[in-house]
């Protein structure tokens, strides 16, 4: 089986992120190919990649079953993160895991089933109560960014940051929604993601 995936590596680059998309999306989400710019500018390179075929894509698209399968995230977000270390352009770069909706749930547990491997994760209005168990066992620093007014998202976050086994920062994003579509919200975001991977992903600091 093969994913798509779009790898961007800027000269210099100190570490790696890999994005986990959910709920529908994929690696052409204008959100999240936005935010993959600023990381890019803070010097990070990042992989996009679809964490479904084309075929289950499709079957996605009807049933809405897979954006909530964890376990299948989880183990394609393991799958490209083990691809990503033996690359020979970026497997030696620190890894960060970026995840959105329940694809932050898949990064959340693939950070715990790879504590060696992945160093930090930044949730994008996630699902991290949908990685249940693996919350104590993720010891990498995490920052969940939650919209203000994503209420439900935002209650669920705030019981996953007591959850989790590493550090934890909580975000919340003044007068935000679900999808940060409000002006200037995917911005700051943005900025938050790069300010996190940058400290915790750099070759010099490892």
């Amino acid at each position: 089986m093969e994913l798509e995936a779009d790898v961007v590596v800027p000269a210099g680059a100190d570490g790696v992120v890999l994005f986990a998309h959910g709920s529908g999306s994929s690696r052409h989400s204008p959100r999240n190919r936005s935010v993959a710019s600023e990381l890019q500018r803070g010097g990070l390179a990042t992989v996009l990649a679809d964490l479904l075929t084309p075929e289950e894509e499709a079957l996605d698209a009807s049933t809405g079953e897979l954006r909530f399968d964890v376990d299948l995230l989880t183990a394609r977000v393991i799958g490209l993160a083990d691809r990503i270390a033996a690359d020979a352009r970026i497997g030696g770069l620190p890894l960060g895991l970026f995840g959105a909706s329940t694809g932050a749930a898949g990064a959340l547990a693939a950070a715990a089933a790879r504590p060696d491997t992945v160093r930090a994760v930044v949730s994008r209005g996630g699902r991290p109560d949908l990685a249940g168990d693996f919350l104590p066992l993720v010891r990498q620093p995490t920052l969940l960014v939650v919209g203000e007014l994503d209420r439900v998202v935002l209650e669920l976050n705030v019981e996953a940051s007591r959850q989790l086994g590493g550090p934890v920062r909580l975000a919340v994003v003044p007068g935000a929604t679900h999808l940060f579509e409000e002006a200037g919200a995917l911005e700051l975001v943005a900025g938050l993601a790069r300010e996190w991977f940058v400290a915790h992903l750099t070759v010099r600091d490892g």
